[in-house]
Formats: C-alpha cells, sequence, structure tokens
C-alpha cells in the first residue's frame, strides 16, 4: 500500500487534513453501522487504521519540524 507514501509527500497542513477527513469517513461508516446500513464492516477497520497511520506520519513530521 503506498498510502503511507502518499502521506510523507504531504506537508503539515495536507495531512491534518487528511485525518480529519479520515475521521469523518470513519464517522459516517460508524452512523451506517448504528443504522444496519454497512454492508462491509470491515471498512471500519481500515479506515480506523488509516487514521492511525496518518496521525503517526504528523506526530513525526511536527517532530521533524
Amino acid at each position: 500500500m503506498t498510502k503511507a507514501a502518499d502521506l510523507r509527500q504531504k506537508d503539515i497542513a495536507g495531512v491534518e487534513a487528511e485525518v480529519k477527513a479520515l475521521q469523518k469517513a470513519h464517522f459516517g461508516l460508524r452512523m451506517q453501522k448504528a443504522t444496519q446500513q454497512l454492508g462491509n464492516t470491515g471498512a471500519l477497520k481500515v479506515t480506523r487504521r488509516d487514521i492511525a497511520r496518518a496521525k503517526t506520519i504528523l506526530a513525526q513530521k511536527q517532530a521533524a519540524k
């Protein structure tokens, strides 16, 4: 997966925007699951890990700043 490589190319503001977008997407998936409209529950795991990956890269960038 090249997701981490893509995130490393962005600046801090870009990574922060990506984290917010991922959190918003994850919230939508959680609401779909709560109303039993979510067919692919594995998507929750994927978005949760994407958020963690983005936050890790953001922390690394802020520490290197």
